[in-house]
């Protein structure tokens, strides 16, 4: 979250989730969020467990609508303002930096000059002149709200094809509320209501979504390749339609060394516990790769990387025989997950008569 502000956050707007995000995040009196020298920094508001996803969408809805009114007013005051002026507004490019920075100095003669125009019209353009830059929305939360109890706003979003970013902060258990089991915790691993170990395995919501054909999805790990992590990012706010970032979450639940934690994220990946990918559905045309498999082939055994997490070990002590059973159940998700990543990589998008 602090990457994505470095990224985006003089103009990102965001929709909270309830549980530890939100807790950090807006612990009022103090917050974790800044503003830069020129005074702009993130929107932030928290939402419910189950209606997180539908908030941060009604965030976009509203600002497309403000946009649409602040089009239509500049049309009416292209008289005013001069058609070329106006026509740069409504017409400039904002798809990097450079050219957002041009747009807000434009978007600042623009208030200047509708503050000598003494009109209705004028007036309510003024109070809506900041809309015509690009605004980037992220709905914000965990596994518990994103596997589990909001997924069906989710997947409405998601079906919508609105120009939203979704961030999900996987620790694969209700973190906030003692460490549930959510649908998002592994195969094998101990938490609350999964005390014999979890007996399914996990589920897949990066292929849920790729599904659709028209959601950009990508899988992360920070500590294990941050420029796969930045690329990730960029990928997802440049995507004009609706993105989905699983990001792995070490917490305090999972029973490891907190101090270790970015390296611990390196091992997930080595052994294919998480693999890292992307999938961009600009990419999904004639010989196109949409689906990038960026982990490599894994050379860590699940069972030595599940070794370093309480979570796995206390099943291993109180009851050898199960633990064994299901870690050999879990390998095999793995290994199936792998194969089945690897092929969808390899494919390439060929469209026939």
């Amino acid at each position: 979250m602090k990457l994505l502000t470095q990224l985006f956050g003089d103009r990102i707007v965001i929709a909270n989730a309830t549980g530890c995000s939100s807790i950090y995040g807006g612990n009022l009196p103090t917050t974790p969020w800044s503003q830069n020298r020129d005074g702009r920094g993130p929107a932030w508001s928290n939402s419910l467990f189950e209606d997180n996803a539908e908030f941060g969408l009604g965030m976009r809805l509203a600002i497309d609508q403000q946009e649409d009114y602040a089009r239509r007013l500049l049309g009416d005051l292209s008289g005013e303002l001069g058609d070329k002026f106006v026509q740069a507004l409504l017409e400039h490019p904002q798809t990097n930096e450079a050219e957002i920075s041009v747009q807000r100095s434009r978007v600042a003669a623009l208030k200047l000059a509708l503050g000598r125009i003494d009109a209705p019209r004028a007036r309510d353009m003024l109070t809506i002149a900041d809309v015509l830059v690009r605004k980037s929305v992220w709905i914000i939360g965990g596994d518990g709200w994103a596997y589990d109890i909001g997924f069906g706003g989710l997947d409405h979003v998601l079906a919508s094809g609105q120009n939203v970013n979704i961030l999900v902060l996987d620790t694969e258990v209700y973190s906030n509320t003692g460490g549930q089991a959510s649908k998002s915790t592994p195969r094998g691993a101990v938490a609350k209501f999964a005390a014999n170990g979890r007996v399914t395995r996990k589920k897949d919501l990066g292929m849920l979504a790729i599904d659709y054909g028209n959601v950009y999805v990508a899988q992360i790990a920070v500590g294990a390749q941050p420029l796969q992590t930045i690329r990730a990012f960029h990928e997802a706010q440049s995507y004009d339609g609706t993105s989905l970032i699983l990001a792995y979450s070490h917490c305090i639940a999972h029973g490891i060394d907190m101090s270790t934690s970015m390296t611990h994220q390196k091992d997930a990946v080595n052994s294919a516990y998480w693999p890292l990918f992307r999938y961009d559905p600009r990419c999904a045309v004639e010989g196109g790769h949409p689906f990038h498999l960026d982990s490599r082939k894994p050379t860590v055994p699940l069972q030595k990387f599940a070794a370093t997490e309480a979570r796995y070990a206390v099943l291993a002590r109180s009851s050898p025989e199960r633990a064994q059973q299901l870690m050999s159940m879990a390998q095999k998700d793995i290994d199936e997950r792998w194969q089945f990543y690897a092929q969808l990589a390899a494919i390439e998008r060929v469209v026939t008569d």
